[in-house]
Parts: C-alpha cells; sequence; structure tokens
C-alpha cells in the first residue's frame, strides 16, 4: 500500500525511500497513438530516473474502452500487477493520469505503490525549486493533487477495533473524523499559499517594472527541458546558471543583460522547460514563473537538433505557449547541439524543416556570434523605440503603452502627453491608425 509522511499539520502522499525499482506502464486505447505511446513511456523512463528510482521494464497495455476501475479491464490490470511482482518491483508508475479511486484499486491488486506522471512532475518539481515563489508554486500543486487522496490515509483504521460491528464502525467513525479535521487543515494551508504568492507576485512585478526603467528589450528563452536552455544563457551572458543534463534543471526564471553587437542591451529570461503531457495542475502553478515569457517582447524557442522527436517536442512548447496567453508573440527558433549532428544529410534536412532557424552549439560556442546579429536584426523587427504626441484628454491611449509597451520617458507639453516607449510592430500599426496619436 502506498507510505505517507506527516508536512506540517496535514498529511500528503509521499514515496517510501525503499523505492528503487519500477514498472512504467502506459494504457493505450487508440492503435493510431501506439508509437506516441512508446514515446511517452520512453519520456517518462527520463522522469522516473531523474528521482534516482531504476526503471525495471516498460509495459504499453492496449485497451478497447476506458474502464472505471482501472483504466483498462480487470484482466490486464491483474496480469500488469503479476509482472510487477514478479519483477520485484517496488512501485509502478502509470503515464496516464490516474484517478485517486483507481491509484486506490491498482494499489489494491498489485500490493505497492502506484503513482502517476503528474506525481512525478511534482516530485521533481519539489526537489528542484530554489526561490520563495517557485517553493510556493509547487507546495500548492503538491496540496491541490493530495486532497482529494487523503481519504486513504484512514482506510486502515477501517479493519481495526476487534471482530464485532460496533468496533468496525466506531473506527469508521474515528477516521471519517480524521479526515474532515485533515482536509479542513489542507484547504487552509491551499487559501494561505495563494495569499502568499500574490505577495510575491506584486513583488516580481515590482522588479519587473525597474527592467522597464533600464530601457532594454526584453528576450525569453522557452523550450523543451534538457534543450540547452540554461547552457545558451551562460555562454552568452557569462553568467553562472544551473546548467545540468537532466530534466528540470532550472525551475527559476533567471534574468541577465547582454550587450548585442550593435551596443545595444538585451535582458534574456531563462524559463522552466517544458514536456509533454505537463499536468495542467502545473501549468496554472507555473503561470506566474512563466509571466516572463508571456511579457517577453520575443520568445527564443530553443530546440535539441539532435532530438529524434524534434517536430513533437516543438509542438509542446508551442501548445503550453498559447495555453499561457503567449501564441501572438514574434518567436525566434535556434536548433541547439548541432555538433551532435554529424550527418550533412540530416543538417540539410533540418535547415530545410526549419528554414529561419539559427543552428548553433551552446556547449561548442558554434554560431552565437551569428545568433547574436540576428537578435540585432530581430529587435529592429520586433521592437520599435517610439515618442509619441497623446491629447492629454485620451488617458486610455497612454494607459495601453504602458500596458503593452516598454515606457522610457514621459513628458507633458502644453495640452499634450508626450511618452517615448519601445513598441512592438504590431502595437506601432494598432497607435498609427488612431488619429489623435502623432508621432514627436
Amino acid at each position: 500500500m502506498g507510505a505517507y509522511a506527516r508536512l506540517g499539520m496535514f498529511e500528503v502522499r509521499d514515496r517510501p525511500q525503499m523505492v528503487e525499482r519500477a514498472l512504467l506502464v502506459r494504457i493505450c486505447f487508440d492503435k493510431r497513438e501506439e508509437d506516441e505511446s512508446r514515446s511517452l513511456l520512453a519520456e517518462l523512463g527520463e522522469l522516473v530516473t531523474t528521482l534516482g528510482i531504476g526503471v525495471v521494464d516498460t509495459e504499453l497495455v492496449r485497451a478497447r474502452d476506458m474502464q472505471k476501475k482501472f483504466l483498462c479491464g480487470t484482466g490486464k490490470a491483474a496480469e500488469v500487477s503479476s509482472r510487477a511482482r514478479e519483477l520485484q518491483c517496488d512501485c509502478i508508475v502509470f503515464d496516464n493520469e490516474l484517478a485517486p479511486n483507481q491509484q486506490r484499486e491498482w494499489e489494491e491488486a498489485a500490493d505497492m505503490t502506484v503513482i502517476d506522471r503528474e506525481e512525478v512532475i511534482l516530485d521533481i518539481f519539489a526537489r528542484r525549486a530554489q526561490t520563495k515563489e517557485a517553493r510556493l508554486q509547487v507546495e500548492l500543486a503538491r496540496m491541490e493533487y493530495a486532497l482529494p487522496r487523503m481519504a486513504r490515509m484512514w482506510g486502515h483504521l477501517d479493519r481495526e477495533g476487534g471482530g464485532g460491528s460496533g468496533g468496525s464502525a466506531a473506527a469508521r467513525g474515528m477516521g471519517e473524523q480524521q479526515i474532515e479535521v485533515d482536509r479542513r487543515l489542507a484547504r487552509r494551508r491551499i487559501d494561505r499559499i495563494k495569499a502568499d504568492l500574490q505577495l510575491v507576485r506584486k513583488q516580481r512585478a515590482t522588479q519587473r517594472k525597474e527592467r522597464q526603467k533600464a530601457a532594454a528589450p526584453h528576450a525569453a528563452i522557452v523550450g523543451y527541458t534538457n534543450a540547452g536552455k540554461s547552457t545558451l544563457l551562460n555562454r552568452l551572458a557569462g553568467s553562472e546558471v544551473l546548467e545540468a543534463d537532466m530534466l528540470f534543471a532550472t525551475l527559476d526564471p533567471t534574468t541577465r543583460r547582454i550587450e548585442l553587437p550593435d551596443g545595444q542591451d538585451l535582458l534574456l529570461t531563462d524559463t522552466v522547460g517544458f514536456v509533454r503531457n505537463l499536468p495542467h495542475r502545473l501549468v496554472e502553478a507555473f503561470k506566474a514563473t512563466l509571466e516572463e515569457a508571456v511579457l517577453a517582447d520575443f520568445l527564443v524557442h530553443v530546440l535539441d537538433a539532435g532530438e529524434p522527436e524534434l517536430d513533437r517536442l516543438c509542438g509542446t512548447t508551442l501548445e503550453v505557449m498559447a495555453e499561457l496567453g503567449a501564441a501572438e508573440k514574434p518567436v525566434l527558433t535556434v536548433l541547439n547541439k548541432v555538433d551532435l549532428v554529424e550527418n550533412k544529410q540530416q543538417r540539410s534536412a533540418l535547415q530545410a524543416r526549419f528554414p529561419d532557424a539559427v543552428c548553433i552549439s551552446a556547449q561548442s560556442g558554434e554560431g552565437l556570434e551569428a545568433l547574436q546579429h540576428t537578435f540585432v536584426d530581430y529587435l529592429s523587427k520586433a521592437v520599435t523605440r517610439r515618442r509619441y504626441r497623446i491629447p492629454q484628454h485620451r488617458g486610455d491611449l497612454v494607459s495601453l503603452l504602458h500596458a503593452e509597451a516598454k515606457v522610457l520617458e514621459t513628458e507633458y507639453d502644453g495640452n499634450d502627453v508626450v511618452v517615448e516607449a519601445l513598441v512592438s510592430s504590431e502595437l506601432e500599426g494598432r497607435l498609427r491608425g488612431m488619429g489623435e496619436v502623432e508621432t514627436a
């Protein structure tokens, strides 16, 4: 059965320390998705290995229909459970999302710990979080995940109290009472975390305003986890952001200022990497962390040139950015690790698939000078420095500039407000169509 650890005044599910061997399982309901399912199982293997758990074997279970009890049929569930015991596994890890009751049914059938992809990612995030904001976001996500599973903690009380029915009923009453106490404490803790997050976000907004006063455009580095984003930032900025060959090495956004070849400054932010099937709970919880990408002038999308599933991984990042409201941001594609692609035909094929991409190796430095020159060209298209003269009665237009551009300076000249700002080409076009706005 699952193990639990007491954290603070409430209980959450946690994996016991003795878990070392895992069977990975994905249940597939459509034959056309079998190739993708195998790929997802391979990715799950990387996630589980990141936690220091050995992968004994993987199992792709084919099912016609989704069943309420085990997702698959009882016969398939029995086969998987038997297989896990034969391999002397400590746990079964599902790539599918399991409802709390399904997780309980699997643990009873297999007589071992059963976790799903979401719990694996939550555990990794809990280990990687460094800043106060990231730790709060991880705790919030873990608490929301654990809340509906709390009933399982007191299941042992149903089996206590001797053989009489009166003892069993009393035990159930104790369990039910304790469940309600724990749930109430958990909900209070969730509310407290959300309040703390609001304070942290206000602090981040203040820091962002300070950066905006620096009159520098801003780009966010996004991409799949382990694509080399932190290595790229370190190379360009001479910084020491953690870089490692592991999934989710970076959770907290880091911003560095770099000087481009034309002397212009650019703020670059490294962000958390993405995975396929990122739990929606984590997308919500990390919106504040990824706000840097949403509010950046443009995105630097880093792809691993040697990744066999390159197209799917590229799509994953773009889907998550769309969920965060950054679908309309200009995107500069960067193919990293090209030094590992020795086959000339493969390189040519990559350039044909991504004709506007810049090919680099953040590790060796290949292509970085060309990338910086591309930044210069890109900024000239993506962001323009403009001075606008706006009648004072059109405060809505001044507010629009403050909301969607980087305002560098504001002056008052007679009945007009003169605003100097860095604006995107899209915003510049909108302002140009408003008759009361003049370029100063």
